[in-house]
């Protein structure tokens, strides 16, 4: 299989996550609101359309090969942010396991900014 086809089917699996839960959020901001208020997070109400425009706008973005190495810079910070703000109750097992797979999805994304989007993307065609 060509590379370019293996890096748009990995860029496509690694913002699916992001898009539908980045969809779900816009579908009940005032819940999230609420959860992230929980966490100590100030301007909750406006947090949460941020995360949402970033999971959503920055998702297509990767899936599309567009300024990806941005896009997955931006994922990669905010994928730690939540590790170290959502996940940070290191004695509860469960957590400890949500803030390794947030922290290993940032190596990923570290990984994309390096390696690029490949071929089969908006940014190879602009050169």
């Amino acid at each position: 299989m060509s590379n370019n086809f293996v890096l748009l089917a990995s860029r496509i699996m690694m913002v699916l996550l992001f898009l539908v839960s980045g969809a779900g959020m816009a579908s009940m901001p005032s819940g999230i609101a609420g959860y992230f208020s929980s966490l100590g997070i100030p301007a909750a109400g406006l947090v949460v359309w941020l995360v949402v425009i970033l999971k959503i706008v920055a998702g297509l973005a990767i899936v599309f090969g567009f300024q990806t190495r941005y896009a997955a810079y931006a994922f990669a910070a905010f994928c730690v942010v939540a590790a170290l703000i959502g996940h940070n109750n290191f004695a509860d097992q469960n957590e400890m396991t949500q803030f390794l797979k947030d922290i290993s999805i940032a190596g990923g994304f570290l990984a994309l900014s390096v390696a690029g989007p490949g071929g089969l993307s908006i940014d190879a065609r602009r050169g």
